[in-house]
């Protein structure tokens, strides 16, 4: 009898400390949240809420790209200033200044499509800093038709980078007067996306 009864209470002992099924299932970041960059163009803060996701979930350096020149606000006039620097291939000069970019090792890459394409500001910043060796990771908001060649151009233009599956999801309309969206369960649903898309590009473990 006394040896059932020490068995059952190491039984319960093991019990005790065998990991929940939480912690079994929960994730942490693979790298260095010290090396990780999180850049991002925002008009409407759809794409800035989307930063602020990957920032919750693998840590980094959160920054918002500012130009010298600020876009016009009013929709159609920037619609038409993008459609020109586009044609010109003219790069907007940026406010925003990263003075240690050799430290990071993964660069996240965020931005609204404009026209199909990717944004002239976002161009500056690839053309700006030198990425050779960075793993670069795009995300993405737009309107509902998707990204259109905003993701390849980003990888043509850091041949000497690595560039990993970006991420896309749908955000406001602007020119219809639907600006921020990424709040209650589209914001939970968004949240949810990303996280999936950080663990299928490896960039979450298991812990």
């Amino acid at each position: 009898m006394k040896h059932w009864l020490i068995l059952g209470a190491l039984l319960l002992a093991a019990c005790s400390f065998s990991p929940s099924e939480d912690n079994k299932n929960a994730v942490k970041p693979a790298l260095d949240s010290s090396k990780i960059l999180i850049v991002y163009l925002s008009r409407t803060n759809n794409t800035r809420a989307v930063a602020g996701m990957i920032q919750q979930t693998v840590g980094g350096d959160l920054v918002a790209l500012e130009l010298q020149s600020p876009y016009p606000a009013n929709y159609q006039a920037i619609v038409q200033q993008v459609v020109d620097e586009n044609e010109k291939g003219y790069l907007p000069p940026l406010r925003t200044r990263i003075a240690n970019m050799e430290q990071y090792e993964v660069v996240f890459v965020g931005f609204p499509t404009w026209g199909m394409q990717l944004p002239p500001p976002i161009k500056s910043f690839l053309k700006q800093y030198d990425l050779s060796g960075k793993t670069l990771v795009p995300f993405n908001t737009n309107a509902g038709y998707g990204v259109g060649s905003s993701f390849e151009t980003v990888k043509a233009m850091v041949p000497k980078s690595t560039v990993l599956k970006g991420f896309s999801t749908r955000g406001g309309i602007e020119r219809d007067g639907v600006l921020f969206v990424m709040e209650g369960n589209k914001e939970k649903q968004v949240q949810t996306q990303v996280k999936a898309w950080l663990s299928e590009i490896n960039l979450l473990t298991k812990k």
